[in-house]
This record gives C-alpha cells, structure tokens and sequence, in this order.
C-alpha cells in the first residue's frame, strides 16, 4: 500500500500561546504534520511543520502575517530546514499511543495489544498529511457522532472535506450505513478508501474527489440527513448555502475545524438551523446544529 512521502522540510517557529490557534489554522493550510510543544515560561510555543517538499518562503510569510494579524500578534521569525533521513513512519508512531475519544478506540498498527472490549475500533495508520483524529476538531465531531447516535438514526450520512476519513468510518460504524465522503484532494480520497479497507467498512465507504457540493454524486445521493464538515470556519461558511440546499428536512449538520471565536460567525451563515450543541475543546468548537 502506496503513501504520501516522507517530510524532507522542515518550518520551525516560536509564537504566543494566544496566537496558536491562528497560527495552527493557516499552517494547517499547507498539509503537513503540525507539532506543537507546552508554553515555556514567557507563554510562548515551539511549532514545527513538517513538509515532504521544501516551502516557498513568501507563501509561510504571507501566511503567518494574516493568522498574527487575525490574532493581534507580532508576524513572528520562522526558519526552513532541509531533514536528515529518517523513519519517520516509526518516528510518528512512537507519538501515537492510543487514544480514546468516547465510545472510539483510536489506535495504528504498531500498537500490539488488541483494541478493549465494547469499544469502536479506529485503526489510523499515522500519516504525514491527513492527520490521525487527535485535533480537538476531529475530538470534538466524534464525541457528537456519539452523542447523536445514542439520540436518532441516520441513513443518508455526507462527510464533506473527509481528509484522512476518520469520521466517515466512525459514522459507518455507528449506523452501518452507506457514508458519502467528499473531498478535493486526491490523496485525501486516497487515503479514505485505505483507511475504509483497514477497519473492514470499504463497502459502506465510498471516497469520492469533488469541489465541495459540485459534485454529480452528492446530487445523486442527497439530500442527507446528516452532514459532517470538519474544515476551516470560512469555506464553511462559503459553503452554508450549499448545506442548506443538500439538509434533509429533519436533518443535522456537525461542523468543525472553527475557533471558538468564529463560532457565531459560522451559525450566522447557516442561517435557518438551530444550535443542539456545542462542543468547546480548548480554542477550538465543534457545533451541532439542526433544522
């Protein structure tokens, strides 16, 4: 089984705690592995950003000035470095215990004890571009898949910007229903339909590469009702209308990857669902509105 390539780059900066969020956000952007360290004394965080392919270096500036801008902060000094070899497959697994979000069991092959009774197992290989369900938004969307599923079931499922899959296979998983997975990337496609054959649900997962709601099988298949979107707060809130337009009538929509201070934003563009809940992890808020 084919994967992205290994980080050879390296971006390495230092920012207030209380610019991190902004900071993860647009770094997040350029689809690498984002590690961050405890604030040291003075408040301040190590962040490094690992990239197969070597940055342009006007691109990370233009980047860290609008998220110091969004955050009130100084446009802070960064450095890329070229890495040695390394495993880092091995590397990143030895910083992927197992994790337990709800009623889910999120682990990766090299962990060799079996997954604990009465659990749902996710196995999630670690992978340098997609992430591996451990961000407070991908926490935040599975803790209310379970709460929804303790509430109601749901038939006709759309995780829109699926990325790794992780919560296209928690929904399938949940309901054993049919999961519509959308994403623009290839290799978020790719590795969904990896990551749906790895946890037995590749015949209840299809993987699909569209431009958000411009996709021939999200018409085929909506309307839904419920939707996932764990993207960033403003294309979720470019694509709101397009939400509204493919929500089943009784239909729930969780969304996620905001900060808690975009929150009122992004319901303001939804206009026309109620708020059910809310599901504030640190700096970041995953929603769960409603018609």
């Amino acid at each position: 089984m084919s994967g992205p390539p290994a980080p050879a780059w390296c971006v390495r900066l230092t920012v207030p705690e209380a610019a991190l969020p902004a900071v993860e956000a647009t770094l997040a952007e350029l689809h690498g592995a984002l590690v961050t360290d405890g604030p040291d004394a003075a408040g301040r965080v190590p962040v490094t950003l690992y990239l197969a392919a070597a940055p342009a270096r006007e691109d990370v500036t233009a980047r860290l000035a609008v998220a110091a801008l969004a955050a009130g902060a100084a446009v802070p000094d960064f450095t890329i470095e070229r890495l040695p070899d390394t495993d880092w497959v091995a590397e990143s697994q030895k910083a992927l215990p197992p994790l337990r979000i709800g009623p889910f069991y999120l682990y990766g092959s090299h962990v060799a004890e079996a997954p604990p009774a009465g659990c749902i197992p996710l196995l999630i290989e670690a992978n340098v571009a997609f992430g591996t369900g451990r961000h407070e938004s991908t926490r935040g969307c599975l803790l209310a898949l379970a709460d929804l599923a303790a509430a109601r079931r749901f038939e006709r499922p759309l995780d829109m910007g699926c990325g790794s899959g992780v919560l296209a296979l928690a929904i399938a998983k949940l309901w054993r229903v049919p999961v519509l997975a959308v994403d623009n990337d290839a290799d978020a496609v790719r590795v969904t339909g990896e990551n749906a054959a790895l946890n037995g649900v590749a015949e209840l997962v299809a993987a699909l590469r569209g431009e958000g709601y411009a996709c021939d099988e999200v018409a085929a298949h909506g309307p839904f009702d419920l939707i996932v979107a764990n993207i960033l707060a403003e294309p979720l809130c470019v694509l709101a209308p397009e939400l509204l337009r493919h929500l089943a009538p009784k239909g729930v929509a969780v969304l996620a990857g905001l900060l808690v201070s975009q929150a009122e934003d992004v319901i303001t563009a939804h206009r026309g669902l109620q708020v059910r809940r809310r599901y504030p992890l640190g700096e970041w808020e995953t929603l769960v509105l409603a018609r």
